[in-house]
């Protein structure tokens, strides 16, 4: 189940925030296959530019910063390189889609992996 955890600044989200899970779940989904929609999960942190510092002073115009939870075990697979190189660059150009080419060199996006039986749903562990 991705989970893509994405922070940036309130005032740019506002008003972009359905076009953004659309796109983001897009990208998701023409990397895994149109099975994986049903199971993307996007959560949109928007935060005032006084909580986003960078070197030790607040930003000025910080690029969305994206945290996307995946299953470990792609990172094994024989293809994880053209994987992961797909996943990011999906992801970042659906952020530049909508935010505007003045974002891309400054998005990040942090692949984290999940161990099968470290993450549970309705309080039940998911072992696969």
């Amino acid at each position: 189940m991705p989970h893509l955890g994405v922070c940036l600044l309130e005032s740019d989200l506002a008003g972009r925030e359905t076009t953004l899970i659309e796109k983001l779940t897009d990208a998701v989904v023409a990397v895994y296959g149109e099975w994986a929609r049903s199971t993307v999960v996007v959560r949109l942190t928007g935060l005032p530019p006084s909580r986003w510092g960078i070197g030790g002073t607040p930003a000025q115009a910080p690029s969305p910063s994206v945290t996307f939870g995946i299953r470990e075990a792609v990172f094994s697979r024989p293809d994880a390189d053209e994987i992961v190189a797909r996943l990011v660059r999906g992801v970042t150009d659906a952020i530049v889609d909508v935010f505007g080419e003045r974002v891309r060199a400054g998005v990040t996006v942090e692949l984290v992996g999940t161990p099968a039986g470290r993450t549970a749903i309705g309080g039940v562990v998911v072992t696969s």
